[in-house]
């Protein structure tokens, strides 16, 4: 069900537990986030709302309900921490910190506005960076047992002064332990970004991760993805049935920033078997490391 406005609206000057809800930050398929006041702290806040009209069913509560459990035990510098969650008569919320900045999909999308043609992609030292810091914070939320499940530019955030990059919204992620966060046939991701297997609906790991950073990396470092299928359902089912089919050309024949190690990074974060990718972050982080940034041929620092 979709939110309405004046819904939406509504939680504006509410209390939710120990936050007043102040001005809307952002809209996702996970739920509406608000900026918030922490009375009690006296610090601001990001408050994540999933109101319950919204809800279809039991299961969208309890991976609500799940994700803040599963997050708020991550500690680490590049994943948004979650301070509390709560529950209220007519919603579910959760408290983030708050980071000042943007996410990397208002970023990029900013980038290729540039009127300077040369300019329209991220350096790459710049996107190296970037995917470092993310494959950091996703190999320990890994090791901590956890999937994000969707990782995709508007769930990496880029704060303001440290440029530093975030995850956020764990809104689908689950623990591998736990038997119960996804059952087969019942899928979750954004098409673009999820992988073959997470797209056939059977059962995902830690690598379903892997090509979901392998497909941002592409996308930042290509002016435009050669896809096959522009449709979001006809991309899902591209890479159902002939994910190998998903794309026209090769990476280094659609940007001239992607070298032959770089388009083997890209090439083997997404391969259509999670067999033949990289089976963890570190492996990924290695082999981007060694990649050149410069035309001098200096490795990503």
């Amino acid at each position: 069900m979709e939110l309405q406005e004046k819904e939406i609206r509504s939680f504006i000057g509410r209390d939710l537990g120990t936050v007043t809800i102040v001005r809307e930050l952002g809209r996702g398929a996970g739920g509406v986030v608000f900026v918030g006041f922490q009375r009690t702290l006296q610090r601001q806040v990001a408050v994540k709302v999933l109101p319950k009209s919204s809800i279809a069913g039991p299961e969208a509560r309890r991976r609500f309900k799940f994700e803040a459990q599963l997050v708020a035990g991550l500690f680490h510098p590049n994943i948004v921490p979650v301070f509390e969650m709560g529950e209220a008569k007519d919603c579910w919320y959760q408290v983030m910190q708050i980071v000042q900045g943007e996410d990397l999909e208002k970023y990029l999308r900013k980038c290729r506005k540039n009127p300077i043609a040369t300019r329209r992609i991220l350096p790459l030292a710049k996107t190296c960076r970037i995917m470092l810091e993310v494959l950091d914070g996703l190999q320990y939320a890994h090791d901590q047992q956890v999937v994000h499940q969707d990782i995709k530019p508007g769930n990496i955030l880029i704060q303001r002064g440290t440029a530093r990059a975030m995850i956020t919204d764990f809104g689908i992620a689950k623990a591998c332990f736990f038997d119960g966060a996804q059952r087969r046939g019942f899928i979750v991701g954004s098409p673009l970004y999820m992988a073959p297997e997470q797209a056939s609906g059977v059962g995902t790991d830690h690598r379903a991760d892997i090509y979901s950073l392998g497909m941002v990396l592409y996308q930042m470092t290509a002016p435009a993805l050669p896809l096959a299928e522009k449709d979001a359902l006809r991309v899902v089912a591209l890479k159902i049935d002939q994910p190998e089919c998903l794309f026209t050309k090769w990476p280094s024949e659609v940007s001239p920033i992607i070298g032959p190690q770089l388009e083997c990074v890209i090439l083997k974060a997404l391969a259509p078997d999670p067999r033949q990718r990289y089976q963890n972050c570190r492996a990924f982080r290695a082999d981007l490391e060694m990649v050149p940034t410069e035309k001098s041929g200096s490795k990503t620092a």
